[in-house]
């Protein structure tokens, strides 16, 4: 999936565990940061605890109040 990160743009993700496993939603100004922080086991709590960390969706908006409403 290509990512391309814009200056001033808020990201949804979405990060998996497996094929039909654990779903985890999140917002962040930084994806290719966040999206490292999960498989590394960098992000404690949930993700961690249920080794959610492949990436499989992501969209940009320019408010943070949009993303967090689609979040």
């Amino acid at each position: 999936m290509p990512c391309h990160v814009r200056d001033m743009a808020y990201y949804v993700y979405i990060l998996a565990s497996r094929k039909n496993g654990t779903l985890y939603t999140g917002v962040t100004n930084d994806p290719v940061r966040r999206v490292h922080e999960h498989p590394e086991g960098l992000a404690e709590g949930f993700t961690k605890a249920h080794d959610v960390k492949h990436l499989v969706y992501l969209e940009v908006h320019d408010r943070i109040d949009d993303a967090i409403q689609r979040e």
